[in-house]
C-alpha cells in the first residue's frame, strides 16, 4: 500500500514544513536463507538417525552424563511428564500468540497456527512409519519412557513447537519467539535429563518441525521489517541529509540480475527498493535501501561461485551491511582512480536494512547493445584496464553492465560484488567476460582487434588458458548472437598472436571445482552399477543365450543395431543440415541405451538428445522443441502401428489393456487442482506472465519443427523403422528358441506389452518389461519356457547390451564435445 505521510506539523503553535514523502510498504517477503535452514535441518535429522542406529553407544553415553550431572533437578522426576510439557506449551502459543493478534497480524497467527498442526501432523507420520519398520533398530534408539512404539514414538511437543515458533519469527523480530525459544531449549534439556525423552527423539522431532516450519514460512513468506517512510527519513538525516521530498520509484527501468531485479540508477544492486530524495537545500540524491531478507539470494550466489570455482578468489558479504558498505568502497575507489561511476554520498543502516546514497547527477544510462561500434568496445576495454592496473576486478561482467553516462561516455557499472587488491587470476577472467561479451554483441574479429588495441598483444595471450565456458557468466551465454563456437574461435584467434613457446604452455587452467555433466556421469554410473548388481541374474540369462540358436541371436542384435539406425534418422531429419553431424546423431542413439539404465524408459534417451541438441549449437527452447518433436514423431507412429496392425490382424487386446477408469480419475484430478491453482489471484499472474509466454515459444517453436512436410515425412520413415526393427528383433528371438510366429502379429503384441511394461517407473522399465512381455506372449499361445527365454534374449540386446556400449559412445560424444 502506498503511504502519502503528512506534510505540515505544528510545533509550540508555529508552522513548520515537514518533507513530503510517498513510499510504499514492504511485501512479505520469501526469503532463500529459510529454504537452506529446512535443508539443514532436514540433514541434521537424517544425521542424527544414523548416529541413533550405528553409533547407539555414542547417544547412550551422552544421555548418561547428562543424567549424572544433572542431579539438581531430580524432584522434578516426581511430576508426570505431561504436565511439564503441556504447560509449557500452553505459555509458548499463548504468549507468542498475543504479540501477533495485539499487533493485528492476522496472517501470521493463521500460518503459525497451521505450521503447529502441521508439526504435530508430521511427527507422528514420521513415527507411524519408522515404528512399522521392520527392523525395529532405529524405533529402539528413538523410544523413550515418555514414548511409546506407534504414532506415539517421538515426542511430539518439539515438533509442534518448533514449526510454530519457526513460522512465527524469525526470532529477531518478535521478543515472544526468541523467549520462547529459550523456554523450549530448557524443556528439552530437562526432559532429556530426567530421562523421559531420550536425546535422538528429541533432536528427531525438533528438527522435523523445523524443516516444516521453514518450508511454511517461505511459501506464505514472512513480514519484511525493512526501514520505509518517516523512519527512512529520519536514517537519512543521521548522515546530513534533510530531506524536503522522498519519492519511491514505481515502475524503474530493471533488469533481472539472477533471481532479483536491479537497476541502474543503484549501480545494477539487485533486490533493492530506490527512492529520489530532494534535501530542503535543493540537491538530489538516489536512495537504494537493500533488506536482510533479499540479500539472501545474493549471498548464496557468492557462496555457489565460492564452491564452484576454484584459482580464482570470491567475496562473501553475508549480511547486508558488509555488502553495502564493501559496494561503497569500491565506488570511493573508482572515483579516486578517476574513473566515472555513481558518486557515493554515504550509507546508513539499521538492525534489518542497509542505505546507500548516490549522487543523483552522476547515475548512468542503458547502452544500447545493438548499436555498439569497435570504438565503443575500445572504451569499455580501456575502462577495465585501468581498473585492473589499480587492483579493482568487476567479477560479472554480463550485458546490463555496459552502459553509458549521459554524454555519452562509456562506463561498466555493477561493481557491488567486485573486489580491491584482486589476482592475476581474476584479472583475466574480467578481460575474457568482457571480451566474450563484445565478440557476441559485435563479431569475434573486431572484438580482437578492439583488445588488442586497448589491452596489446602480450596481455592477450595470457588469456588463452582462462577462455572457458564456466568463465562466461550465463546472461551473456544467453544473447540470441551468442554461439557456442565463439569461445573456440577467441581461443584460436589469441592463440595466432601468440609464440610456439607461449601456446605451448598456455594449458587451460582449471577454473570449476565440478561440472553438472561430470555430476550427472557420476550419478549415472552409480545408479547403473547398482541397477546391474541388484537386478542383474546372470543364471538365466546365460541359461537362455546357451540354449538359442545363435544365427538368430545374431539376427536379433541386427535388428538392434537398426534401431539405432532408424532413432537416427528421426532424430537428425529434425536437425538442420548444417548442424548435423551424423556420427554424433549415431553415437547420441547409442549413449541413450546407457541413460536408460538409470532412468525410466523413454527418459534417458530424451535427456541424451536434449543436451546433444544443445551442444550442437541449439538454444534451450529450440534444443527441447526439436527433442519433443522427436518423441511425438516416435509415440504418433508407435500408437499407429498399433491401431493399424491390431485392425488387420484382428487382435482385440488394446481395448481391455488400457485401464479406462484410471486414467480419468486422474485427468479429473489433474483439472481439479489446475482449475483451483488458477482461482488464486497470484497464481493465476505468475502463470499468466511467466508460463505462458516460454509455453507459447515452446509450442510455436515445436509447431515449426512439425510443419516442415519434407522432414516430418523423413522423421516418421526413421521411426517406422525404428518400431519396426525393434518388433522384429523379439521376433527373431522367438525363431532362436524353435518357435515360428507371424511376424506382423508378433510386433503388435511385442509392442502392446512393451508400452504397458515401459510404464513402471524403474530404469529402462526393467521388471515390469520383462514381466509384461512375457504375459503377454504366453496369453497368445507361446510356451511359458520359450516366451521368457525370448524376453531375456531380447532385453540382452536391448537393454543389457546397451550398457557397455552406451558408456563407450557417451565418452566418444564427451570427448567431441557433443554431450
Amino acid at each position: 500500500m502506498r503511504a502519502q505521510f503528512p506534510s505540515f506539523q505544528h510545533r509550540t503553535g508555529v508552522q513548520v514544513a515537514e518533507p513530503v514523502i510517498d513510499d510504499v510498504a514492504p511485501r512479505r517477503t520469501r526469503d532463500f536463507a529459510d529454504l537452506t535452514r529446512a535443508a539443514i535441518a532436514l540433514l541434521t535429522a537424517a544425521v542424527v538417525m544414523v548416529f541413533a542406529v550405528f553409533m547407539g553407544g555414542m547417544t547412550r553415553g551422552v544421555e548418561s552424563d547428562a543424567h549424572t550431572a544433572a542431579q539438581a533437578i531430580n524432584w522434578l522426576a516426581n511430576y508426570p511428564s505431561t504436565v511439564l510439557t503441556q504447560l509449557v506449551t500452553i505459555i509458548m502459543v499463548v504468549i507468542v500468540l498475543a504479540q501477533i493478534l495485539l499487533a493485528r497480524e492476522w496472517l501470521q497467527a493463521a500460518v503459525s497456527a497451521i505450521a503447529m498442526l502441521a508439526g504435530y501432523g508430521t511427527v507422528w507420520a514420521i513415527s507411524t512409519l519408522i515404528s512399522g519398520l521392520s527392523d525395529q533398530t532405529l524405533a529402539l534408539a528413538l523410544v523413550s519412557a515418555a514414548t511409546s512404539f506407534g504414532s506415539g514414538l517421538l515426542p511430539d511437543m518439539y515438533a509442534g513447537m518448533a514449526a510454530f515458533l519457526t513460522a512465527a519469527g524469525p526470532r529477531r523480530t518478535r521478543s515472544s519467539v526468541k523467549w520462547s525459544w529459550n523456554i523450549l531449549y530448557v524443556t528439552a534439556v530437562v526432559m532429556v535429563v530426567l530421562s523421559w525423552h531420550s536425546v535422538t527423539g528429541m533432536l528427531v522431532s525438533m528438527t522435523a518441525g523445523r524443516t516444516v516450519g521453514m518450508l511454511i514460512r517461505f511459501i506464505v513468506g514472512t513480514q519484511n521489517k525493512g526501514i520505509w517512510g518517516m523512519p527512512l527519513v529520519t536514517a537519512l538525516k543521521g548522515i546530513g541529509l534533510d530531506a524536503a521530498s522522498l519519492m519511491r520509484h514505481q515502475e524503474p527501468v530493471m533488469v533481472k540480475r539472477g533471481s532479483l531485479a536491479a537497476s541502474l540508477e543503484d549501480d545494477l544492486t539487485a533486490g533493492s527498493r530506490l527512492y529520489d530524495l530532494e534535501t530542503t537545500d535543493g540537491r538530489k540524491f538516489i536512495v537504494s535501501v537493500i533488506d536482510a531478507q533479499t540479500h539472501t539470494v545474493g549471498y548464496l550466489k557468492q557462496v555457489w561461485d565460492w564452491i564452484r570455482f576454484t584459482s580464482v578468489s570470491i567475496r562473501r558479504d553475508k549480511s547486508v551491511r558488509d555488502a553495502v558498505q564493501h559496494h561503497f568502497s569500491m565506488l570511493l575507489g573508482l572515483h579516486n582512480i578517476k574513473l566515472p561511476a555513481p558518486a557515493p554520498y554515504g550509507i546508513a543502516d539499521t538492525d534489518e536494512s542497509a542505505i546507500l546514497v548516490l549522487d543523483a547527477h552522476t547515475i548512468a544510462m542503458p547502452a544500447n547493445l545493438k548499436t555498439l561500434t569497435k570504438a565503443d568496445a575500445v572504451a569499455y576495454m580501456r575502462y577495465l584496464s585501468v581498473a585492473n592496473r589499480r587492483g579493482y576486478t568487476h567479477r560479472r561482467i554480463t550485458p546490463d553492465t555496459l552502459a553509458r553516462l549521459e554524454d555519452g561516455t562509456p562506463v561498466i557499472a555493477g561493481w557491488m560484488n567486485g573486489d580491491n587488491a584482486s589476482s592475476p587470476a581474476n584479472t583475466a577472467l574480467d578481460k575474457v567476460q568482457l571480451l566474450s561479451l563484445l565478440a557476441a554483441l559485435i563479431g569475434v574479429q573486431p572484438a580482437i582487434d578492439a583488445a588488442r588495441e586497448a589491452w596489446g598483444d602480450l596481455t592477450m595471450s595470457t588469456l588463452a588458458p582462462f577462455i572457458q565456458k564456466v568463465a562466461v557468466p550465463s546472461p551473456t551465454r544467453a544473447l540470441d548472437t551468442w554461439d557456442k563456437q565463439l569461445l573456440k574461435a577467441l581461443r584460436s584467434s589469441i592463440t595466432a598472436l601468440s609464440d610456439e613457446d607461449t601456446v605451448e604452455s598456455a594449458e587451460p587452467v582449471t577454473l570449476a571445482r565440478f561440472s553438472w555433466r561430470s555430476m550427472i556421469t557420476m550419478l549415472l554410473v552409480i545408479v547403473a552399477v547398482v541397477v546391474v548388481f541388484t537386478q542383474l541374474k546372470p543364471e538365466e540369462i546365460i541359461d537362455a543365450l546357451t540354449n538359442a540358436n545363435p544365427i538368430m541371436a545374431v539376427v536379433t542384435l541386427t535388428f538392434g543395431i537398426c534401431g539405432w539406425i532408424g532413432s537416427s534418422i528421426s532424430l537428425g531429419a529434425l536437425m538442420d543440415r548444417n548442424r548435423r553431424d551424423a556420427t554424433g546423431v549415431f553415437m547420441s542413439q547409442v549413449a541413450g541405451g546407457f541413460a536408460t539404465v538409470s532412468m525410466p524408459a523413454g527418459v534417458g534417451p530424451s535427456f541424451v538428445n536434449l543436451q546433444f541438441l544443445r551442444k550442437s549449437g541449439y538454444r534451450n527452447t529450440t534444443a527441447t522443441a526439436i527433442m519433443s518433436a522427436a518423441l511425438v514423431v516416435y509415440y504418433v507412429v508407435y500408437f499407429a502401428m498399433l491401431v493399424l496392425i491390431g485392425m488387420f490382424t484382428g487382435r482385440n487386446m488394446l481395448s481391455g489393456a488400457i485401464p479406462t477408469n484410471t486414467l480419468v480419475i486422474v485427468l479429473g484430478a489433474v483439472v481439479v487442482v489446475i482449475s483451483i491453482a488458477m482461482m488464486i489471484p497470484p497464481v493465476r499472474h505468475w502463470v499468466m506472465q511467466q508460463l505462458m509466454p516460454l509455453a507459447k515459444t515452446y509450442i510455436n517453436q515445436l509447431f515449426d519443427v512439425l510443419s516442415q512436410p519434407k522432414q516430418l515425412a523423413i522423421s516418421c520413415a526413421g521411426a517406422l523403422f525404428q518400431n519396426i526393427t525393434t518388433g522384429l528383433a523379439f521376433w527373431s528371438a522367438l525363431q532362436a528358441f524353435g518357435y515360428s510366429t507371424n511376424p506382423i502379429e508378433t510386433t503388435f503384441v511385442f509392442m502392446l506389452a512393451y508400452a504397458l511394461g515401459s510404464a513402471v517407473p524403474t530404469p529402462g522399465g526393467l521388471g515390469g518389461v520383462e514381466a509384461a512381455l512375457t504375459f503377454a506372449f504366453v496369453a497368445v499361445g507361446v510356451p511359458q519356457a520359450v516366451a521368457l527365454s525370448a524376453t531375456l534374449l531380447h532385453r540382452v540386446v536391448f537393454y543389457w547390451l546397451r550398457i557397455p556400449l552406451g558408456a563407450a559412445a557417451m565418452k566418444w560424444l564427451a570427448q567431441h564435445n557433443l554431450v
